[in-house]
């Protein structure tokens, strides 16, 4: 039997291997596919005003029809583009650690984040090392990896990727209503950027949404605890599509 595809999308400044702990614990049910986004890993850096729409043109054609698709982070609002705009390649949608319709002051804070990379990007890079990883359990070189990915990044393009994952939420908010596929939005309880109240409020916002917050998490939830991404996104997919 052919294994249903499930595609992994991953977040500004990092690549594909950040799936590997959870990637591992889902190859014996799905073909796995991990695409690099466009501006990220070997591939090209984007231009100035790079779109979310154009991120999402950029890793269409490595996903088939019918695909489980999970986005982290900016990988989530990619995955919510497709599912609004080449809804024949999804069949359900998952959106990890995902930020939904800001408030002001929640768009404040990472455009100020934001600022604050385009000023200094290895400080930048360091505060995010500090707030995904510090207090975690996550293996020492796992964290180190996570490190040498980020700093590998082209700053220009890393700025115009974080600037897409800073905007274009407002710009899907409108439209979440039109995904009809079931749709899981899971954040950690202690992620302070994509927190669990809007892990509900997108998953309110997507008319077959449901949510799931994992207990002592942070944003890095994939990577900090993959049994148990994995175990809600099983128990998601196994029920809406009975995979």
């Amino acid at each position: 039997m052919t294994k249903p595809p499930l595609v992994l999308l991953h977040g500004v400044g990092l690549d594909h291997t950040m799936w590997e702990p959870a990637a591992a614990l889902l190859a014996d049910r799905f073909a796995v596919i991990t695409p690099d986004l466009p501006g990220h890993s070997s591939r090209p850096p984007v231009h100035d005003g790079v779109t979310l729409a154009e991120l999402a043109d950029g890793v269409a054609g490595e996903i088939p029809v019918g695909a489980h698709l999970v986005g982290f982070s900016l990988g989530a609002l990619v995955v919510q583009q497709l599912a609004l705009h080449r809804p024949e390649l999804t069949a359900t949608l998952t959106s990890v650690s995902s930020v939904c319709a800001r408030t002001s002051g929640e768009r404040a804070s990472v455009l100020g984040r934001l600022r604050a990379a385009e000023a200094d990007f290895a400080a930048s890079a360091a505060a995010s090392m500090e707030r995904w990883y510090a207090g975690t359990d996550v293996d020492a070189d796992r964290i180190a990896r996570t490190e040498a990915t980020l700093l590998a990044n082209d700053v220009r393009s890393f700025l115009g990727c974080y600037r897409v994952f800073a905007t274009a939420d407002a710009e899907l908010a409108p439209h979440l209503g039109d995904i009809a596929v079931p749709a899981l939005a899971v954040t950690g309880a202690e992620d302070p950027g994509s927190t669990p109240e809007m892990t509900h409020r997108l998953a309110a916002a997507l008319p077959r949404g449901r949510a799931v917050v994992v207990p002592g998490a942070r944003h890095m939830l994939p990577v900090e605890r993959p049994q148990a991404f994995v175990d809600s996104l099983t128990t998601f997919i196994g029920e809406s599509a009975h995979v």
